[in-house]
C-alpha cells in the first residue's frame, strides 16, 4: 500500500483531492458495496468534519450516502489550489452537482484537511458557500418527458 508521502511524490496534492472526493463519490452512487466497508477505505474510523460548524462523524456520514446515492445524477469536482505539507493539505475547490429534483448546484469549499499515511481522510475543517453553477447541458427527459430517447447518465 502507499502512503501519502509517496501519492504526493507522484501527483500534486490537488490530484490527490480531486482523485479521493471523486473515487468516493462514484463508489456511493454505484452502490454497490456496503457504505462501511466503502468508508474504511476512505476515512479512518474516528474521522471528524466540521463543515461550517456542523460536526460529521462516521455514523453520521454513513446516514448521508443513502441519500446521496439515490438523488445524485452528475458531479465533478473543480480544483482551484491545493497544497500539503506532510499528512496535511489544504485546498480550495467547488462541487458541481445535479441532483434528480432541482436545479444544478455548486458549493465552493475551503477544507484543511489531515490525512493518514495509507492516504483515508483523518479529520477536516472546511468552509462552504453556494456559488452559481456553471451551465449544464439540458436533460434530454427534462426537455420531452414523453420521449423513448433513451438517455445516459455522466459523471
Amino acid at each position: 500500500m502507499h502512503s501519502l508521502s509517496d501519492h504526493l511524490r507522484t501527483q500534486p496534492p490537488g490530484a490527490f483531492v480531486v482523485g479521493f472526493y471523486t473515487s468516493f463519490t462514484a463508489a456511493v452512487r454505484e452502490g454497490a458495496e456496503d457504505p462501511g466497508e466503502l468508508m474504511s477505505r476512505y476515512f479512518t474510523r474516528d474521522f471528524v468534519q466540521v463543515a461550517d460548524g456542523v460536526e460529521i462523524g462516521w455514523e453520521r456520514l454513513r446516514a448521508h450516502l443513502e441519500p446521496i446515492r439515490r438523488n445524485l445524477r452528475e458531479f465533478r469536482f473543480e480544483l482551484h489550489e491545493a497544497y500539503a505539507d506532510g499528512d496535511r493539505i489544504a485546498a480550495r475547490f467547488t462541487i458541481h452537482a445535479r441532483m434528480r429534483k432541482g436545479a444544478p448546484v455548486s458549493t465552493r469549499v475551503l477544507m484543511f484537511a489531515e490525512f493518514t499515511p495509507d492516504g483515508r481522510l483523518r479529520r477536516a475543517e472546511q468552509l462552504t458557500r453556494d456559488v452559481p453553477p456553471p451551465p449544464w447541458p439540458q436533460d434530454p427527459q427534462e426537455a420531452a418527458p414523453d420521449s423513448n430517447t433513451p438517455t445516459t447518465s455522466g459523471s
